[in-house]
């Protein structure tokens, strides 16, 4: 495009040329010719289009415009042309004004496409990796990107930031990513890959359009939060909605592949667990090819809104096809094992399950029979055909199913009915242990089977026996018996559990009139019996019986048992509190207190015990109606609480032997003994032989307790009265003899004597460093005395003796005189005093020979004296 120049001489000033008529009307010439060639030029650049549905397109335009506008608005800059307007101005041409209309649009749209062209330049790499980006993960990574600098182009752009600008261009790439999808998500070739492989592909297309839209209503709050004033508020549907179609589309192939690998994961596993047929396999893939070959032989695009009720045709068709093999896979699968609705019994349970399957695929077969087009074509006989087998299928295990129950039920049911009412796992031989009869109900299961299965069957209408009618009519009664014999037989059992051995003997006659009763039942009624309510009250009445007998005999029991326990429990060693912290009384004194109050223990004991026998007589009274104490019938009764009786003496007897035990070896003072000087030895007050007969004597003592418990006379609860046996020999028959034979008794007597001897070694022990002193009073002092005044030695040799005697007196006082030895505490002060008195007496012994031996030296000095 080039402006023509005048040919004209434009040598000369402006003011002079714009005086010239010939030169003004040949510049007016040219200048129209200029003004039509940028008329035509305007024009033609608004009239182009992008050629192409790309944003990229977009950007061609643009630049195309700027290049051509930019050529006429470089030569409207040239001298030449600016001196002919200035010529033609300075003339008052009125041509000029018209002109500059056309300069000034020229202008305007010159800005328009170089401003449009440079920001829209800045997207361009953007859009390019959209367009031939090598995947679909590119163009997830542009989207952001993009958008981000469509925002800056908006805020920025003098043209793009208004939306009859940017709407249009938003569409263009909503077509590029549409498009890019499309070519992605072919199904030629998607029905050719493995189903992860095409999964991924669908999940990745179909993440890419999502994303187009979450990033793009980022971006309109990143619009709004810049402070800008023109904000993103487009036709969203314009935008978004075929790419939101696509997405569905996109799910719906994706859910296709789903239930494809769903049907194989799922059924070919059990296939190959229940058929072990790898033909019935290759039946499954064959079956799913047929159901997805419409998907790859489709005659228009799926993606298209245009074909939204074809394509819902074809999934509807889908889904069907897919009901239908997925009912066939699911009954070859639960063939042995059918799944059953709550409550429904076997067999009517997979009759009906095996129904509600085929009627899920009933509606399928209906709607092949209205498109007689689709059952004309090959893959309509196809689909037909597998979907008459399964129905066939179906309807002979209903059959077979049907058949055998009826025949099992004509032959079982009889027979179940002529059972007993109840069964034992036990002997009829007399009872002689805690071991009771066990009855149970003899009600078979299977009744109750038949019963329901009865019932279901007339729903299904299907025909059922007569006596199978007969018996499902009956089933309140048949429950109601059952409920009721299960209740008595619990109480049964639970009366018989609250009874020990001695009870059940003891009530021998009540239990064997109860078994009676139950084991008519056990041999006599049937379920077909008359008089199973009458059966089943008079054993409720005698439990109800037996029972009040039992509570009656365990409240006397208890009452028993808990003087037995008070007996139990009694302290029989109690001692003696000493009167303040130090003063504990002697070891005579401590046994004498432990015996009187043992002796005010058994009167106690006494009283309990002999109100047991009247406790026994009560039950006598209750059980066999007399009140003798020596009933026949008790007599195991009696033998069973004269052995409790025994065990807890015996008990009795070892607590409080251990009690005392371990009363002696704790380090608690509880009495006291002296340690003494018996010349020529110190020893122990009371000596260790006589504290060793009080302990011998306290345990015999504790032992003897039990002759105050008087035993019974064979066969009763009466005291045995005492037996002469000899003239002037009196026997009594007690617990003593056989407690006191007791190892357990036997064995803690050896253990106190033996804690009670090394105690009082232990004590001796400690006197051994007193023997030390042992020459004060062993020492013949007169001899000693004797020798000293024949050899009368130096006053110092008498220093040094006095000095030893004063230091044993002085040391003696410094000793601990009292020593606590786990029960014993030992007073060493009389052993003290004595050693110390011994000291003292030397020492006076000493000084009056020192002053003889010096009265005769002074004697014999004064006679020298006198003479001299």
């Amino acid at each position: 495009l080039t402006l023509e120049m005048p040919t004209v001489n434009l040598d000369r000033e402006v003011t002079v040329l714009a005086t010239v008529p010939v030169v003004i009307q040949s510049l007016k010439s040219c200048a129209m010719t200029w003004q039509k060639l940028i008329s035509r030029v305007l024009e033609e650049q608004l009239k182009k289009v992008p050629q192409g549905n790309g944003p990229l397109a977009e950007i061609d335009l643009w630049r195309e415009k700027n290049a051509t506008l930019s050529a006429l608005t470089e030569q409207i800059k040239l001298p030449e042309v600016q001196k002919v307007l200035e010529i033609l101005q300075q003339a008052e041409s009125k041509f000029i004004g018209d002109f500059q209309v056309v300069l000034n649009d020229l202008k305007k749209h010159h800005m328009e496409a170089q401003d449009s062209a440079k920001f829209l330049s800045t997207l361009e790499r953007h859009l390019k990796n959209l367009s031939t980006g090598p995947g679909v993960d590119v163009i997830s990574n542009t989207i952001p990107s993009l958008l981000n600098a469509l925002r800056l182009v908006w805020i920025m752009s003098r043209c793009y930031n208004k939306d009859e600008r940017m709407v249009p261009f938003l569409e263009r790439i909503s077509w590029e990513i549409s498009t890019r999808v499309r070519r992605v998500v072919d199904l030629q070739t998607l029905f050719k890959l493995d189903v992860a492989a095409a999964k991924k592909k669908i999940t990745e297309a179909k993440t890419t359009l999502e994303q187009w839209k979450k990033c793009y209503f980022t971006t309109c709050i990143q619009v709004e939060e810049s402070g800008s004033k023109r904000y993103w508020k487009f036709d969203v549907k314009r935008l978004f909605e075929k790419t939101d179609y696509m997405v569905l589309i996109c799910q719906d192939l994706y859910d296709i592949f789903q239930v494809i690998e769903e049907i194989y994961n799922v059924f070919i596993p059990e296939l190959t667990t229940v058929t072990e047929n790898p033909k019935a396999i290759d039946e499954l893939r064959r079956e799913v090819n047929i159901i997805i070959s419409p998907m790859e032989d489709l005659t228009f695009d799926p993606f298209s809104m245009e074909t939204a009720r074809d394509w819902a045709f074809i999934m509807e068709e889908f889904r069907e096809d897919v009901t239908v093999e997925i009912v066939k896979q699911i009954f070859v699968q639960n063939l042995k094992d059918p799944p059953r609705y709550k409550n429904h019994p076997p067999v009517a349970g997979a009759i009906s399950w095996s129904r509600s399957l085929s009627q899920r695929i009933q509606h399928t077969i209906t709607r092949f029979q209205e498109e007689e087009d689709f059952l004309a074509s090959e893959r309509g006989k196809e689909v037909k055909q597998i979907h008459l087998q399964v129905v066939k299928k179906m309807e002979e295990y209903e059959n077979q199913k049907y058949r055998q129950w009826r025949e099992r039920t004509e032959h079982m049911l009889p027979l179940l009915l002529k059972d007993t009412l109840l069964t034992t796992s036990a002997t009829e031989e007399p009872v002689t242990t805690k071991k009771h009869v066990c009855f149970t109900l003899n009600f078979s299961p299977e009744i109750l089977e038949i019963i329901i299965e009865t019932k279901y069957m007339e729903q299904l209408e299907l025909p059922v026996p007569e006596m199978a009618r007969y018996v499902a009519l009956q089933e309140d009664k048949y429950l109601g018996y059952t409920n009721k014999l299960k209740a008595m037989l619990d109480r049964y059992h639970k009366l018989m559990e609250m009874m020990n051995e001695a009870e059940i003997k003891l009530l021998d006659q009540y239990v064997q009139e109860l078994w009676r009763i139950l084991k008519s039942g056990q041999k006599r009624f049937t379920w077909k019996s008359v008089g199973i309510g009458e059966f089943i009250l008079q054993c409720t009445q005698t439990i109800g019986k037996l029972e009040l007998l039992v509570h009656q005999v365990h409240n006397i029991s208890e009452d028993i048992s808990s003087k037995l326990r008070s007996i139990e429990s009694t302290n029989l060693f109690k001692f003696p509190h000493s009167k303040n912290g130090d003063k504990h009384p002697g070891a005579k004194e401590f046994f004498d207190y432990v015996k009187c109050e043992q002796a005010k223990e058994v009167k106690q004991l006494v009283r309990k015990y002999s109100a047991i026998p009247q406790l026994l007589i009560e039950v006598e009274r209750r059980v066999a109606s007399t009140n003798t104490g020596k009933s026949p019938k008790l007599a195991s009764y009696y033998a069973y609480w004269e052995n409790r009786i025994y065990q807890v003496l015996t008990r009795l007897i070892v607590k409080n032997l251990q009690a005392f035990n371990a009363t002696i070896v704790a380090n608690v003072p509880l009495l006291q003994i002296e340690a003494v000087l018996s010349v020529p030895g110190i020893t122990l007050q009371p000596n260790a032989s006589e504290i060793e007969k009080m302990t011998a004597q306290s345990i015999q003592d504790c032992v003897e307790v039990t002759k105050h418990f008087i035993r019974w006379m064979h066969g009763t609860c009466i005291e045995c009265p005492p037996q002469h046996v000899k003239a002037g020999e009196v026997v009594t028959f007690s617990f003593y003899c056989d407690i006191s034979q007791s190892p357990l008794i036997i064995e803690q007597t050896v253990l106190i004597t033996q804690s009670v001897h090394k105690l009082l070694a232990s004590l001796n022990k400690c006197l051994n460093q007193w023997k030390r002193y042992d020459l004060l009073w062993k020492s013949d002092k007169d001899a000693v005395l004797g020798r000293l005044a024949a050899e009368k030695p130096a006053c110092v040799i008498f220093d040094e003796q006095l000095q030893f005697y004063m230091k044993v007196s002085q040391e003696v006082t410094q000793q601990p005189l009292i020593k606590d030895e786990q029960f014993i505490r030992l007073q060493l002060a009389p052993l003290a005093s004595a050693v110390q008195e011994n000291a003292k007496s030397w020492m006076m012994s000493l000084g009056k020979l020192l002053n003889d031996l010096v009265r005769e030296e002074f004697f014999s000095l004064q006679d020298e004296i006198q003479v001299g």
